[in-house]
């Protein structure tokens, strides 16, 4: 981590916590939510082993399943990028799509 993004991470980072997702981290089987800055959690996601952020409108429930598998370094940058701009234009990778194979995505 650079300065900016120790910095940003010793100010969001939160004891980690199991947290659930509807689609495919419910109860027992969460995430690790490891920050939170405002209505985003930011949290690792151990079936695509990397870090993906999402917004949250319930504390302990992730709003959305991403699939990142962003090193936790990227994630901080990307949302330092948001605080300085004030546009969160980070690209976010959603849920895999059935019938659909990676090198068609």
């Amino acid at each position: 981590m650079d300065i900016p993004q120790a910095r940003l991470w010793e100010i969001i980072r939160i004891e980690p916590a199991k947290w659930s997702e509807a689609s495919y981290g419910k109860e027992g089987n969460g995430f690790w939510a490891v920050a939170v800055i405002g209505n985003m959690v930011v949290w690792y996601n151990d079936i695509e082993d990397g870090f993906n952020r999402s917004r949250y409108s319930s504390y302990g429930s992730i709003g959305e399943y991403l699939c990142n598998q962003d090193d936790l370094e990227i994630t901080l940058q990307q949302i330092l990028n948001a605080i300085e701009t004030g546009r969160d234009v980070a690209p976010l990778a959603g849920p895999p799509i059935a019938g659909v194979l990676d090198a068609e995505a």
